[in-house]
């Protein structure tokens, strides 16, 4: 296949002369018409309703019933990111392999072992009442969208011309069903944790994850770690990945990216460990300058373009919610109605295990349960291909999950059990429930129900209260911890769901503020020994430096919050600094570089910002030099590629405290590594960056690049029509501004998808940010028009009244229903 350059960008829009069957006849320029109105048809909609678009690119739905809104939700999601919802549709259902071809097979199938296949009727009542009747509206507005589409293809995305394939419709079970795009853990820990176990010990595996509160993980009797392959969850990894664009792929390759090995690269390998998190913390009137609570949100992702996240405004009888969710889903997971706001981030809640089981050698299809060999269920579906006869897939299942890996010649089967393959455990679709609570007990009733995924939710109200309470099905493991995989014989089963009042909760407490950073929140006197919820979470560094922040301030302001939003200020750097300062001492032991280095840092502010010659040189010491030193220094070289740049955390304190492991004298042991790696981190810099020192700039390292899911399979000419960027960018994985890098080459890779800041109660005070930008038609103006000012801290106001939405509308569009 080639795809070369294609004016379809300008050409489509000017060739468009009609928004729908029922447009004004004027001439129109694509997505973004300079004509103020336009109008549609919309089959199924019971009253008229209408869709404001601000001058930043956010949706203002007002509807005249509650479902007409969700109705207008769907059908305006399609009309600004239809390539990426239907591409997020084929990619959950398995049905990439119909319109790509042959190269999709494989990931196909593997998605399929992972849709949730229970019973329906389970399934949306543990939603709420209305959950099957919202996503029926709003999947209603997505196909009324798509129908239009058919009727003036000038509608559709570029993607689907270049790509050669049209969008299909939905089923509202399409919402629900699709489970393999929420964040999971640690189902890729354990695996990697017995692979240490296996070639070193358990004692090693604290240098690649360290586990909170104070735990000793130990191997589950019956389980050989040595016997759980390395390659064991490929296709859970293939499941639940991205779907990757190659002109190789595209022409029937199955395997273009190399092999099992390193498909998975673009997902996650190579990444800094500080990777993603979030960030969120509710202020007490008390505490606020505002005199009324402030919240505030930036939730980080995997950098994409479009967006993760979409903003938009729901007002309708029953409903006036403001906010991010993904557009793919009805409903705002972060955000505000007029009455409370909510922000997330993820709480570590363990909710994967892997089951070993042994298998029949007379029939590899059953395996030993109980004493008996029990068979496997086997699910047959037929898998359309693009230029071939449809194909039939085999999918196997024991009664803990699907089996994602079959070892015949070892007699062994491996299957994954997930808490969100249970009924009411689609990612974020419970935000339907919380985000129309008036109310502190309301809101507490919502999180009772909420499924997947498993996280922290700082709240504030209009009557001046702030809380925090965590939520996620929590799985009761009553003899054992869930940090490596187990035998599936039977001897370790889940006995059911904690209730959510067995996790913490905390409503106005007396220090005027609460928040989270995905760190280890249990309280001290949590009894986490027989409520083993997780003992897996995020280095601390960013809630910790919240936590400074936060404190020192008598009072807090929204332009306060948007400070700490970008704050870049590292913590790990602090410490680090503390332990080279009296280094300087031995100068004349030194060379001149590592004597030079040694004084930019030990000079420097700890603030790893755009134009700092010190954080260039400290970024590429920390991950490329001294983290890998110091898991060279204590670690067997059989395990190093598994433990990779370690738990950065770990290795911080440990070299405060250095034992045993670095030998006889472990302080000039600890010493001699510093000194040597900084010294090698300086030459490396002065290759990438020049002689000058103070020329370095670390912006001139550290970039952001959205790159669009097809970038590669365009010609160079077309490409920059679909990327975003380089933006130079500040901070680091472990700042409260959190920017994400892979070592290999400092490319960006994730952060904050969305941030929000809200003055509770004076609702359009409130503050937002996307990026790149609202639109996913790359003919928007909303395209990009964000990206800019989401890398230099900058934010526009997240309007809420009519009255002020009005003021900066853009577009109006009228929906009518037929």
């Amino acid at each position: 296949m080639r795809i070369g350059r294609m004016p379809l960008l300008a050409a489509a829009a000017a060739a468009a002369t009609a928004l729908s069957a029922g447009a004004a006849p004027a001439a129109q320029t694509g997505q973004d018409s300079p004509r103020q109105e336009q109008s549609f048809a919309a089959p199924g909609l019971t009253k008229r309703a209408e869709i404001l678009i601000d001058q930043w690119g956010v949706p203002h739905i007002y509807a005249g019933t509650l479902y007409d809104a969700f109705y207008a939700q769907g059908f305006n999601a399609a009309r600004d990111r239809l390539w990426q919802i239907d591409l997020w549709r084929r990619r959950g259902l398995g049905r990439l392999a119909e319109v790509f071809g042959p190269g999709y097979a494989e990931q196909d199938r593997a998605a399929r072992l992972f849709l949730y296949r229970g019973d329906m009727y389970r399934e949306w009542l543990a939603y709420g009442s209305d959950a099957k009747r919202v996503a029926e509206a709003f999947v209603a507005g997505i196909n009324a969208y798509v129908a239009a589409t058919r009727n003036d293809p000038s509608l559709l995305p570029p993607e689907f011309k270049i790509l050669g394939y049209e969008p299909a419709t939905w089923a509202p079970e399409d919402v629900v069903r699709i489970r393999s795009h929420g964040l999971t853990r640690n189902l890729t820990s354990e695996v990697e944790r017995a692979q240490v176990a296996c070639k070193a010990g358990l004692d090693t595996d604290e240098l690649r994850k360290g586990l909170e509160p104070a735990w000793q993980a130990s191997v589950p009797d019956g389980l050989d770690p040595c016997a759980v392959p390395g390659a064991v969850l490929d296709i859970y990894k293939l499941a639940t990945r991205e779907v990757p664009f190659s002109k190789e792929r595209l022409n029937g390759a199955a395997d273009p990216d190399g092999g099992a090995e390193t498909r998975f690269a673009a997902a996650g390998a190579d990444i800094d460990p500080g990777t993603i998190g979030s960030n969120n913390w509710a202020i007490s009137p008390a505490k606020s300058a505002t005199g009324r609570p402030i919240l505030a949100n930036d939730p980080h992702r995997a950098h994409s373009v479009p967006s993760l996240r979409y903003i938009a405004h729901l007002s309708a009888p029953g409903v006036d919610v403001i906010g991010a969710g993904e557009p793919a889903l009805p409903g705002i997971s972060i955000g505000h109605n007029d009455r409370i706001a909510f922000g997330l981030t993820i709480f570590g809640i363990d909710q994967e295990d892997l089951y070993v089981y042994e298998t029949n050698p007379a029939n590899p299809e059953e395996y030993r349960y109980q004493g008996r060999w029990e068979p496997m269920r086997i699910v047959r579906e037929d898998l359309p291909v693009k230029g071939r006869e449809a194909g039939t897939i085999e999918m196997k299942f024991t009664r803990h999950g699907p089996v994602v890996l079959d070892d015949a010649q070892n007699h062994r089967a491996y299957a994954v059990r997930a808490a969100w393959l249970e009924p009411g455990m689609a990612p974020y679709f419970g935000s339907i429930d919380y985000m129309r609570a008036r109310d502190w007990d309301q809101f507490l009733a919502a999180m009772n129900r909420w499924g997947s995924p498993s996280e922290n939710q700082v709240y504030a109200d209009t009557a001046g209260n702030i809380a925090w309470v965590p939520g996620g099905l929590t799985p009761i493991r009553p003899n054992w911890d869930g940090l490596l995989p187990v035998p599936g014989d039977g001897r370790y089963e889940w006995a059911g769901f904690y209730d959510r009042d067995a996790l913490p909760s905390e409503f106005n407490p007396a220090r005027g503020w609460v928040g989270s950073a995905n760190q280890m929140n249990l309280p001290p006197d949590y009894p986490y020994r027989e409520r083993k919820i997780g003992f897996e979470w995020t280095d601390p560094s960013r809630f910790n430096r919240i936590t400074e922040v936060l404190s020192g301030l008598p009072k807090v302001g929204i332009e306060d919050s948007k400070r700490l939003q970008m704050d870049y200020a590292s913590l790990h750097a602090r410490r680090l600094q503390a332990l080279l300062a009296p280094l300087q001492s031995q100068q004349q032991q030194q060379d001149g570089r590592t004597a030079a280095a040694l004084k930019l840092l030990t000079g420097w502010d700890g603030v790893v910002g755009f134009d700092s010659p010190a954080a260039a040189l400290y970024e590429v010491w920390f991950t490329r030099h001294l983290r890998p030193a110091v898991v060279a220094a204590l670690a067997p070289k059989e395990v190093r590629p598994v433990i990779e740049g370690g738990d950065t955390a770990v290795l911080v304190a440990l070299l405060e405290k250095p034992d045993q492991r670095f030998g006889a004298d472990p302080a000039k042991a600890r010493d001699a590594i510093l000194l040597s790696s900084l010294g090698a981190a300086a030459a490396e810099t002065e290759n990438l960056l020049g002689q000058d020192w103070q020329a370095w700039r670390w912006s001139s390292l550290h970039k952001a690049l959205f790159q669009h899911a097809i970038s590669a399979v365009v010609d160079d000419a077309t490409r920059p029509e679909f990327d975003v960027g380089p933006l130079a960018k500040a901070g680091d994985g472990y700042t409260v501004s959190a920017s994400t890098y892979r070592t290999r080459d400092f490319r960006l890779t994730a952060g904050a998808s969305f941030r929000m800041v809200v003055d509770v109660g004076n609702w359009d005070a409130s503050w937002a940010v996307n990026t790149p930008g609202q639109s996913g038609d790359p003919r928007s103006v909303h395209y990009r028009d964000l990206a800019e000012k989401w890398v230099n801290g900058e934010y526009f106001p997240l309007l809420y009244s009519r009255e002020a939405v009005e003021k900066a509308a853009e577009r109006r569009i009228v929906l009518s229903p037929e």
